[in-house]
C-alpha cells in the first residue's frame, strides 16, 4: 500500500514538472517569436555575422534572362526590396517546398510594386527560358514581380556564392565543382545590400521574414 501510495506521488510530481517544463518553454517560444524587431543588420559575409553599421558588402552587378525571355539586371532592381533563392525545376527535394513559400509570398505583396523575387536556376543548361516559362505557368509565378532566372552557370554559381552567400557547403569545402542546393531565402534591400537569410521550408522563417520585409519598407 505504502508502495503504491509513493509511486503515486512520484507520477504526481513528475507530471507537475512536465507541465511546468512545458509551459515555460512555450513562454520562451512565444517570447522568442513576438520579440519587436525595429532595425535588420547588414551580412557582409558568408559567416552571417551581423553588422549594425552600413553594409560594406552589396550583390555584384549581373545579368540573367528571366522566363518572359527579358534581360533582368541590378538596374532592373534598383530601389526594390527582393528575395532570392536558388532551384532547379526539376528538383524533387526541396524545391517544390521553396517555391510554394516564394509564391505565398508573392501572394501577400502582389500589390506591392516594390518587392521582387528572383530564383536563379542551377541547372541552367536544363533551365531554358521555355522550362523556366512551363514551371511559371504550373506554379502561378507572375511577372514583373517574381523572375524565374536563367543564364551563363558559372556567372550565377559565382554570384550564389560571393554575391549571396547562399552555398553553406562550399564555404566549409570550396569546392567549385560541387552542386548548389540550398533552402536559403536571402533578403536584399533597395541598396543592394543583405539583410537577412532564412530557411524557405520553414513557416516561422517565412513569418520573420515577412516581419522584417515590413522593416525595410520603412528605412529611409
Amino acid at each position: 500500500m505504502n508502495y503504491s501510495r509513493n509511486l503515486l506521488f512520484v507520477l504526481v510530481v513528475l507530471g507537475f514538472v512536465s507541465c511546468a517544463d512545458t509551459h515555460k518553454n512555450k513562454a520562451k517560444t512565444a517570447l522568442v517569436e513576438n520579440t519587436e524587431v525595429s532595425q535588420l543588420p547588414y551580412f557582409n559575409s558568408a559567416l552571417f555575422t551581423p553588422e549594425w553599421n552600413k553594409g560594406t558588402h552589396k550583390i555584384p552587378d549581373f545579368s540573367f534572362t528571366n522566363q518572359n525571355g527579358e534581360n533582368v539586371t541590378n538596374a532592373s532592381l534598383e530601389g526594390k526590396i527582393y528575395v532570392a533563392d536558388f532551384f532547379f525545376t526539376i528538383c524533387p527535394g526541396i524545391c517544390p517546398k521553396l517555391t510554394k513559400n516564394m509564391g505565398l509570398l508573392q501572394e501577400v505583396y502582389k500589390d506591392d510594386p516594390d518587392i521582387r523575387f528572383l530564383s536563379h536556376s542551377v541547372m541552367p543548361t536544363n533551365d531554358t527560358v521555355e522550362k523556366l516559362a512551363q514551371y511559371a505557368r504550373e506554379h502561378d509565378v507572375h511577372l514583373p514581380q517574381w523572375h524565374l532566372l536563367t543564364g551563363d552557370k558559372d556567372a550565377i554559381y559565382d554570384i550564389a556564392r560571393n554575391g549571396y552567400f547562399a552555398d553553406d557547403d562550399f564555404t566549409k569545402t570550396q569546392d567549385i565543382e560541387g552542386f548548389i542546393h540550398t533552402e536559403n531565402f536571402i533578403l536584399v534591400d533597395g541598396k543592394g545590400y543583405i539583410r537577412g537569410v532564412y530557411n524557405g521550408t520553414l513557416a516561422l522563417e517565412m513569418k520573420r521574414l515577412k516581419r522584417h520585409i515590413e522593416i525595410l519598407k520603412k528605412e529611409p
